[in-house]
């Protein structure tokens, strides 16, 4: 959790097993309990050694841990679940953990020959008794830690109000502060972070502004959202976690951080309207809306959970802006200065803004930026991403295939419906649009950039991925990707609603791709993604959705049904030209 946004990590409870699951790659760290933890060669910091990172599956965790990783520390997460690792990238280059911060056995395996110790993880989430839950945790974490040898436990905790008695704050915040005194108190040379609103796509307090913001725009708001923030780019928060491994044995204390502005909620929101590309939203604050009418109002608008939206809600009850700037005095910000608001927000919403989609996480200016999505992600996050997807396996080999799909729009159509999409095009013209009238600049090869209909060739992978980016006119960014590869061994295949696929042979026949050689059958994937730009967006989702149902599956359908025409009228050794030929001889006999 980072600040008075509780940001997701796995949550403390129930520890499972002790035994240890280890990935140990490039890091070389030494497995745990064994003696002479040397610091391995090229590795910069005051420590050295193994670093133990709790909270590795949650948002801060898994953000922060390739970045350790990157400047020469070996790493070592202790998680309840380490399958949920498996999808990150560096899941080879660390060593994992099985257990729990209130497991005292799993905990003293993963901090031995822990040199430096990172705690971000907390039990909101699971009942009334969190607050008992964290105060236990932090209790035995900073004991064992002392025991282990620990030079050096960082924290991140929530930043809060000089002025308000701790009783009065949320029951969120009070826990923090209280974990944060607890470690302080261990023994073990602690530096308590403390941070407001972190931005970053993903993180709980990013989603729900970016929620609230694209879904409303006439908003009648409690009055919280006057409250005096100072938000932080996860990138900066980072960059402190990383730094305050380093501090001098002697400095054990608690520091504010921030980024360099200090905003409403409500200017929060205008500001990321006017980044996104929204109208002004209308902001008109009310004061009946206690915190908890507000968190259920936030669970109707967006899809952040109430467990998380109540205390973050609570939180924002007080003024959470840094009274101190003294990490500078070890950690001195960068030449450039602290990420400000409006950059933060562009860098969160760069998945949509270099239309990466989800084929790729990272973008070509900041590669595996931080402030960006990871796939590990809660599924709420990373902004709404409408899908369409069709799958369906094909009786024809897989370059007969790619030939139909590269072939496709202009003349050939789009296989489906041709009066429904002449009717989209006529009413893109209407307002203003490209409509159909552009057609394909070579009837059978496309490349990189080549308008297509109203769409564009965004990215080609021949034989593979073809990529069209719309250029209609959309409340939002469309795209639509088809992609081909070789069916699994022996694979006969039925549609994603257990529908056979056109021209199935029949039964007792050899199935398709069972023999040697080149593969004999295909798998289709053709996916249809759409981001939305405010309520409009969500609306024309919404309101051509059962089009889609008959536009895409039509779709799918008579792509696979042409391919398997040509492949039965086409030799087995006919490429080029003739291959062609056959193919467009086949997309007559498909009913559109």
């Amino acid at each position: 959790m980072a600040s008075t946004s509780p940001e997701p990590t796995e949550p403390t409870g129930p520890a499972g097993p002790a035994d240890r699951v280890t990935h140990i790659g490039a890091t070389g760290s030494a497995a745990p309990g064994t003696p002479g933890d040397a610091e391995p060669a090229g590795v910069a910091g005051r420590h050295g050694g193994t670093v133990l990172v709790t909270g590795a599956t949650g948002y801060l965790g898994g953000r922060l841990v390739p970045q350790l990783l990157a400047v020469g520390r070996p790493v070592r997460c202790l998680a309840r679940t380490p399958a949920k690792l498996r999808d990150h990238p560096w899941a080879d280059r660390v060593e994992v953990v099985r257990g729990d911060v209130t497991d005292e056995e799993s905990l003293r395996v993963a901090l031995a020959g822990v040199k430096v110790a990172y705690y971000l993880v907390h039990a909101l989430g699971t009942g009334a008794g969190f607050e008992a839950t964290d105060r236990r945790a932090a209790r035995l974490f900073g004991r064992l830690a002392r025991e282990a040898g620990v030079r050096r436990i960082v924290y991140l905790g929530g930043l809060t109000p000089a002025d308000v008695p701790e009783h009065d704050l949320s029951p969120h915040l009070r826990s923090r502060a209280e974990v944060g005194r607890i470690l302080l108190a261990s023994g073990v040379p602690t530096a308590v972070l403390r941070a407001a609103v972190i931005i970053g796509s993903g993180s709980v307090s990013f989603e729900m502004l970016r929620y609230l913001t694209e879904r409303l725009p006439i908003m009648v708001t409690p009055r919280w959202v006057r409250t005096r923030i100072q938000p932080i780019a996860v990138r900066d928060v980072l960059r402190y976690l990383i730094g305050a491994a380093d501090l001098p044995p002697e400095v054990n204390r608690s520091f504010d951080i921030g980024g360099p502005e200090v905003l409403t909620y409500r200017g929060m929101m205008r500001r990321y309207a006017t980044v996104a590309g929204l109208p002004r939203r209308v902001i008109l604050p009310v004061h009946v809306l206690t915190p908890r009418l507000s968190s259920h109002w936030i669970g109707l608008v967006t899809p952040v959970p109430g467990s998380i939206a109540k205390p973050l809600v609570e939180s924002l009850r007080h003024e959470v802006v840094c009274a101190e700037n003294d990490i500078t005095r070890w950690i001195p910000d960068p030449p450039e200065g602290t990420v400000d608001f409006d950059t933060a927000l562009r860098w969160a919403l760069k998945r949509f803004h270099d239309a990466e989609v989800d084929t790729r996480w990272s973008s070509a200016d900041t590669p595996g930026a931080p402030s960006e999505p990871l796939p590990t992600d809660p599924a709420w996050t990373g902004g709404s991403l409408y899908t369409d997807v069709r799958e369906r396996s094909v009786h024809a080999p897989p370059q007969v295939v790619w030939r139909v799909v590269e072939g496709i729009g202009g003349d050939n159509g789009w296989y489906s419906l041709p009066i429904a999409w002449a009717a989209r095009g006529v009413l893109d013209r209407l307002f203003g649009g490209v409509g159909l009238r552009r057609g394909r600049r070579d009837a059978e090869r496309l490349r990189v950039g080549d308008s297509l209909d109203f769409w564009r060739v965004e990215e080609i992978e021949p034989g593979r991925l073809l990529r069209l980016r719309a250029e209609m006119r959309l409340p939002g960014l469309a795209w639509l990707e088809l992609s081909v590869e070789p069916a699994p061994v022996g694979l006969a295949g039925e549609g994603p609603a257990g529908e056979k696929p056109a021209g199935e042979k029949p039964a007792g026949e050899e199935s398709a791709g069972t023999t040697d050689g080149p593969p004999t059958a295909a798998r289709y994937r053709q996916r249809a993604l759409f981001h939305p730009h405010g309520l409009a967006g969500h609306l024309y989702w919404w309101s051509v959705s059962p089009w889609h149902t008959l536009v895409f599956g039509a779709m799918a359908r008579n792509i696979a049904a042409t391919a398997e025409a040509a492949a039965r009228r086409t030799p087995t050794d006919a490429r080029g030209p003739d291959l062609d030929l056959h193919i467009r001889e086949g997309t007559t006999r498909i009913e559109r």
